[in-house]
């Protein structure tokens, strides 16, 4: 069975930055420990997820940016002006380290009081994942990248996604995005079609978009950021009317202002799963008052990243079932 760690595979020398930061795994302390450390600094249990509004439909401006973008990308992929893309390098946190670094040595912050619970994500850099060793280690939920951009699966999903399932974590599916290639709507189609759906089985997350710093050139994927903005409110509400539920946002708060405006139109909506490897989250992007989830390292106990879920097990629970 391959490994499960990041580090175990050659450095592209494409991925300077990245995946190279992983060689160096630091270790977290062991699941027990952690599990009596953690907790959000307001010492305030949050709700799983945030209500949803009367209304999913995209505005008229909302569609003709997301018309326009796919016009626009169509016709740089002629010009040979988009470089080719690597997915299988491309995984929820990828970019994140060699952008905002890790804080060293940091856990999350102790002695605080809402209940954490342990999870990880993984992508087709794990291969086949030993999940009743993941159960046993702790771990209670787990993202599975399924698809990036409109043309690649990953090909670990079925033994990720319904392994994860078989072990008894709670699992959900997520999209790493590339806004420059097509639109949201049509990203958000193929992911639906291509393992991105929910069904209410009180076991299955929402779906999840991963937006973050673009892996092939520039850090907003060359969007302004109202277009940014279009071009994920096209992909939350395809997900919406395809599925029934909104998709958890990943990202982290730099990225967030610097490609959206720090928009806050999305925390009404779309539950957050933060990224940022350090004691403590951190301010978080406009609209949201807290953190669904927290990606707090890229290694550690479980393969893949560490995330914690803010709430005990019954809101992970609570989110699965809508």
């Amino acid at each position: 069975m391959p490994s499960t760690s990041r580090s175990a595979s050659p450095t592209p020398s494409t991925r300077i930055g990245t995946r190279t930061s992983r060689q160096g795994n630091r270790r977290l302390p062991a699941f027990a420990a952690l599990a009596t450390a953690v907790a959000l600094a307001v010492g305030v249990a949050a709700p799983a997820y945030a209500a949803e509004p009367a209304s999913g439909t995209a505005s008229p401006s909302d569609a003709a940016s997301a018309e326009a973008l796919s016009t626009d990308n169509s016709a740089a992929r002629r010009g040979g002006q988009l470089p080719p893309i690597h997915p299988e390098l491309d995984f929820a946190g990828s970019t994140v380290a060699a952008h905002e670094g890790r804080e060293p040595g940091a856990a999350p912050a102790a002695a605080l009081a809402v209940t954490q619970t342990p999870g990880l994500d993984v992508s087709s850099y794990q291969g086949n994942v030993a999940w009743s060793t993941v159960r046993a280690n702790g771990a209670r939920f787990a993202y599975v990248k399924a698809t990036e951009g409109t043309t690649y699966t990953n090909p670990s999903f079925a033994q990720q996604y319904n392994g994860s399932y078989n072990a008894g974590l709670i699992r959900g599916a997520y999209h790493f995005a590339l806004p420059d290639r097509s639109s949201g709507t049509a990203q958000a189609n193929w992911f639906v079609d291509h393992g991105g759906g929910w069904s209410k089985d009180g076991k299955t997350l929402p779906p999840a978009l991963d937006i973050e710093y673009n892996p092939y050139g520039a850090t907003c994927y060359g969007l302004s950021q109202s277009a940014m903005v279009s071009w994920i409110r096209s992909f939350s509400t395809t997900v919406h009317t395809r599925t029934g539920r909104y998709p958890t946002i990943y990202t982290t708060t730099n990225w967030w202002t610097a490609c959206t405006g720090n928009n806050a139109s999305f925390g009404a909506t779309n539950p957050l799963w933060i990224a940022r490897y350090a004691s403590s989250v951190g301010t978080l992007p406009a609209g949201w008052s807290y953190q669904t989830i927290w990606q707090h390292a890229d290694s550690g106990t479980f393969p893949g990243d560490q995330n914690l879920f803010n709430g005990a097990f019954d809101r992970v629970q609570a989110l699965a079932n809508g």
